[in-house]
């Protein structure tokens, strides 16, 4: 099969007129253009130089060829020309995020984003997260704020306390503040993602609570929606809550958490006033 070497081999013998000098243009060596223009002649089934002493000359069939050769090389050019003239694609900003933060939230967040690189969201824990950062596999993560967070390129956005979700026509719903033993009847809802599952564990084990459970998920939806629907009660981040389900305190559950936006240290200007993602994520937040 002809190449798009073979040409510009054969063009290069054709300008210089004689190997030497061609293969110095090409950057090879003589024997080696010698072995590629015998290929070149057993695939065209002819003899395309007239090879002397001093130069070559072209063939009949060679002479035939030089235009086809020459026009062939031009599109190839032009075809090169037309992608380095292409705008490069941006990379993508690429925001690392906990599973636990709400949906609603990350969907605004991602509608608001107006930045000139694409946005890429994905999961992690707290720990996979901060690593990911550090490694650079992340240019900025969404997660819980932790005290050495003040010293990192940083941008506080919510601090909420966790509640009990219920159904909002639960007998139950209206109760401006529960005790844990309102809820002992209960059955429950466990969210595997949460960020303080075993100290709530614990909270409830030391009142006496032991609860049957409907399902037991790391699916905050599929959590709170099964709340929605009446299948059981929940403890989550108020934030959580959506249309159908009501947030409701419940006494001396004191757990709070405060969910940061942290860039890389080399990309501080993606928490500072006026970035793209900071203004996003204040508003998704607010």
């Amino acid at each position: 099969m002809m190449k798009r070497a073979h040409l510009r081999q054969f063009l290069a013998v054709v300008e210089t007129g004689n190997f030497t000098r061609a293969a110095e243009r090409l950057a090879i060596s003589q024997p080696t253009l010698s072995a590629a223009i015998a290929e070149l002649e057993r695939i065209a089934g002819t003899r395309l130089f007239l090879r002397e002493r001093r130069q070559v000359r072209l063939t009949e069939a060679g002479a035939r060829l030089v235009n086809h050769a020459r026009a062939i090389e031009r599109e190839f050019r032009a075809a090169e020309a037309a992608f380095a003239e292409a705008p490069v694609p941006l990379s993508p900003l690429r925001l690392g995020v906990l599973p636990s933060i709400a949906t609603l939230a990350l969907s605004s967040l991602a509608r608001r984003h107006a930045g000139p690189q694409p946005l890429t969201m994905a999961e992690g824990t707290d720990a996979e997260l901060r690593r990911k950062l550090g490694e650079g596999q992340v240019d900025a993560i969404l997660t819980l704020m932790r005290p050495e967070d003040a010293d990192r390129p940083s941008l506080p956005l919510l601090e909420e306390g966790y509640r009990l979700l219920l159904p909002e026509g639960h007998a139950l719903a209206g109760a401006s503040l529960l005790d844990a033993s309102d809820v002992a009847a209960e059955t429950m809802i466990a969210r595997r993602s949460c960020e303080i599952l075993g100290e709530t564990s614990r909270w409830f084990t030391q009142r006496g609570v032991r609860p049957p459970f409907f399902l037991r998920s790391s699916n905050d939806d599929r959590c709170i929606e099964m709340v929605r629907v009446g299948m059981g009660v929940t403890t989550a981040p108020q934030s959580l809550a959506r249309d159908g389900v009501v947030a409701v305190p419940l006494a001396d559950y004191d757990f709070r958490r405060t969910i940061v936006l942290i860039a890389a240290r080399e990309r501080p200007d993606l928490v500072e006033e006026g970035s793209a993602l900071a203004e996003a994520a204040r508003a998704a937040f607010t």
